[in-house]
């Protein structure tokens, strides 16, 4: 595996490396390892090491020359990059990395995986059909630098950078050959974006089907609708006032039967006097 020397004293001098990754002894546990303590894929630690006038990933420090310069406190991804490799992982074990579901870091260190240690030439039969990738994942120490897994594997097929180390170096015409598909292969419109775009559509097209069309239908009489509100509001107002007069035809007819009764009563009393 052909890791900037630094990085690679740092790993072996880790205490992390050294007692905590050497218990785990199976790919499982590793894996597990990975999605429980890595949160970005830079070689070292956010402000462990600096390095005045130069510029890496997405405008931080690092892209020095390979083993100049100090160290630092090498990366919780670094550290489980070289344990995978002293696993000698299978061409399974690496697929199963980078088509994992349960985390992007484990994905982006099975691509940085075969960026080490596979050949050049095998290079793009190995990226290719993860180039339009859009799982994001933010790649620098600290965060602030996110990018989907395609674009993240597009560097890695034309860059020799990855923030504060380089990557083995890619042979002249095979480089020239990457480059040239690449070219042919140019990034995709983010499938959220279309399909949005394409729901956006289909709401508006609802939208439209369910307002009458102005041009087809005849427009409606205000004469017309005024007269019958007009009729609408002219039966309203005499059943209301049949409802009124029943009413009060009510109370009248409970009113003269109270009188009586009070006349019968009276009329009654005065019997018993006499």
């Amino acid at each position: 595996m052909n890791l900037n020397p630094m990085i690679l004293t740092n790993i072996l001098s880790s205490p992390y490396f050294k007692v905590q990754l050497y218990e785990l002894k199976t790919y499982h546990e590793v894996v597990d390892e990975i999605y429980f303590k890595v949160n970005h894929v830079e070689p070292w630690e956010k402000g462990s090491r600096k390095i005045a006038g130069q510029t890496g990933m997405c405008g931080g420090g690092g892209g020095g020359v390979r083993g100049v310069g100090t160290g630092g406190i090498v990366s919780t991804a670094f550290c489980l990059l070289y344990k995978l490799f002293t696993l000698k992982l299978t061409r399974k074990q690496v697929m199963g990395l980078i088509t994992h579901t349960d985390s992007p870091y484990i994905r982006a260190l099975g691509f940085m995986y075969i960026r080490y240690t596979q050949p050049p030439t095998d290079l793009w039969d190995w990226y290719e059909d993860f180039l339009d990738d859009e799982e994001d994942l933010d790649v620098k120490a600290g965060g602030g630098c996110v990018m989907t897994i395609g674009e993240m594997l597009r560097s890695f097929l034309t860059k020799l950078e990855w923030f504060s180390t380089l990557f083995p170096r890619i042979p002249v015409p095979v480089q020239k050959q990457i480059d040239q598909q690449i070219k042919s292969k140019p990034r995709k419109v983010k499938k959220e974006t279309a399909e949005e775009a394409e729901e956006v559509q289909r709401h508006a097209e609802r939208r439209r089907s369910r307002s009458p069309k102005r041009s087809t239908s005849p427009r409606r009489s205000p004469r017309r609708s005024r007269s019958r509100s007009h009729h609408r509001d002219h039966h309203g107002t005499s059943s209301f006032d049949r409802e009124l007069e029943r009413e009060r035809e009510r109370q009248r007819i409970e009113r003269d039967s109270k009188d009586k009764r009070r006349s019968r009563s009276s009329e009654r009393k005065r019997s018993k006097t006499k």
